[in-house]
C-alpha cells in the first residue's frame, strides 16, 4: 500500500496563488543562473525569464501599463468597443491581441510582412486584427507604425461611431521605459540581493534598456550597462562611435529590409524616444552577427535546455563577449529572455536547428 505524506512546511516554497486575473500573470517572473555559460567564464550569467509573463514575452508589462495609463489619462475606457491599435514586428501584438479583449478592447495590429507566420497565426488565433505591410522605413507613410497611427485616428473622428482608435506607439510612448523602470529593474535588484555587476541587453523601441538601466544605477554607481545589438542595426556605432549608420546606408544603397538581418524583435536604424531617455547610461555595445546567434541559440538548448528567441540568443553571446574578458571572472551578469523559441521556428529556428549539437562556446566567439 503506498502512502503518500505530506509535509505541510515545504508549502511556504509554493509559489502564491494568483487571484487579480491577468495582471496577476504578468511581472514577478523568475531570475535563473545559466550553468553553462557560467561555468566556462567561471562568472554568473543570470537570465530574467521574461518569456514567463503571461503571452509569453517581455511586452507583456508595456502592454498592460499602456493600456492602464491611457485608462487613467481618460483617452479610452474598456467595453466601449475602443480599438488598440500598433505597428509591432510581432511580440508588442502578440500581448495587446492577449490581454485587449479581457480589458474589454479590440486590437488592430499591423506587421512588416515578412514577420515569421507562427507570429501571424498566433495574432489571429487571439482575434487580432491585421495588416500586413510591405516592410518600409520609418518616415515613409506607408510604414506599418504610420499606418497603425493612421487607422487610430480614423476611427477617432469617425463621427459614425463613439468608439475610439487608441494609438499605442510604444516606441515613443515613455510609459515603455518607466514600465521597466518601474517593475523589472526593482525585480532583477530584488532577486540578485542588490549585487549586479552588468545588464546586457538589446535594444528595440529602447524601454527595457532603458528602464532597467535607470533603475539599476540608480541603486548602485558601479553597475554598467551594454547594449546587444544585432548586424545591420546602427546602435553598435551610435554608442561606441557617436554615429548612427551602417556602411551599406552610408553608401547611399537601399534595401528591402531597414535591418539585414534575421533577428526579429531588436535592431534598429533609428533614434526612439525611448532609447534617448537612457542613451547616457549605455557603457558600451557589443555587435552580435546572425551566426553568433543561431550558434548560442543552439547551444543553449542542447547543454541547458532553454529554447529560446532570437533576440535572448543576441543577448547571451555579448554577455559572454564580456565574459570572456579575464576581469569578469566572478562577476554578476544579467540578460534578458524576452520569448521562447517557439515564436521563431519558421525563420530562426528553421536556421538554428541545422547547426551541430555539438558546437562549442569557441565556435560560438569566432
Amino acid at each position: 500500500m503506498f502512502l503518500f505524506h505530506s509535509n505541510h512546511h515545504n508549502n511556504n516554497h509554493l509559489p502564491p496563488v494568483k487571484t487579480n486575473g491577468i495582471e496577476s500573470l504578468i511581472g514577478n517572473t523568475p531570475l535563473i543562473l545559466i550553468n553553462s555559460l557560467s561555468n566556462y567564464f567561471n562568472c554568473e550569467i543570470y537570465a530574467k525569464l521574461e518569456l514567463n509573463n503571461l503571452a509569453g514575452s517581455a511586452k507583456d508589462r508595456v502592454a498592460l501599463s499602456i493600456i492602464k495609463k491611457a485608462e487613467k489619462d481618460g483617452l479610452i475606457k474598456p467595453n466601449n468597443n475602443d480599438v488598440i491599435f500598433e505597428g509591432t514586428s510581432g511580440s508588442t501584438g502578440i500581448s495587446f491581441a492577449t490581454i485587449a479583449s479581457p480589458l474589454g478592447y479590440k486590437c488592430h495590429i499591423s506587421v512588416p510582412s515578412d514577420t515569421s507566420d507562427e507570429k501571424l497565426l498566433l495574432l489571429k488565433t487571439l482575434g487580432a486584427e491585421i495588416d500586413k505591410v510591405s516592410p518600409a522605413s520609418i518616415v515613409d507613410p506607408n510604414h506599418n507604425v504610420n499606418i497603425a497611427k493612421k487607422l487610430a485616428d480614423q476611427l477617432t473622428n469617425d463621427k459614425s461611431t463613439n468608439s475610439v482608435g487608441f494609438f499605442a506607439n510604444q516606441f515613443e510612448n515613455e510609459q515603455n521605459w518607466k514600465t521597466h523602470f518601474d517593475t523589472t529593474g526593482p525585480e532583477i535588484y530584488s532577486q540578485l540581493n542588490a549585487q549586479i555587476d552588468y545588464f546586457v541587453h538589446g535594444c528595440g523601441t529602447g524601454g527595457t534598456i532603458t528602464g532597467v538601466s535607470k533603475y539599476l544605477k540608480s541603486k548602485s554607481s558601479t553597475v554598467k550597462t551594454y547594449l546587444a545589438d544585432p548586424q545591420g542595426s546602427g546602435f553598435f556605432n551610435r554608442i561606441n562611435h557617436g554615429v548612427m549608420y551602417n556602411n551599406v546606408e552610408r553608401e547611399g544603397h537601399r534595401r528591402r529590409h531597414q535591418i539585414d538581418t534575421i533577428i526579429e524583435g531588436i535592431g534598429l536604424n533609428r533614434i526612439t524616444k525611448n532609447f534617448l531617455a537612457g542613451e547616457d547610461l549605455i557603457d558600451g555595445a557589443i555587435r552580435v552577427t546572425d551566426d553568433q546567434a543561431l550558434k548560442m541559440a543552439k547551444f543553449l538548448l542542447v547543454n541547458d535546455g532553454l529554447f529560446w528567441g532570437s533576440s535572448s540568443a543576441v543577448s547571451c553571446v555579448a554577455a559572454i563577449k564580456l565574459a570572456q574578458k579575464q576581469s569578469q571572472k566572478g562577476k554578476k551578469i544579467v540578460v534578458i529572455a524576452c520569448d521562447s523559441g517557439n515564436r521563431h521556428l519558421s525563420k530562426f529556428w528553421k536556421e538554428a536547428s541545422k547547426i551541430s549539437s555539438d558546437i562549442s562556446i569557441e565556435e560560438i566567439l569566432k
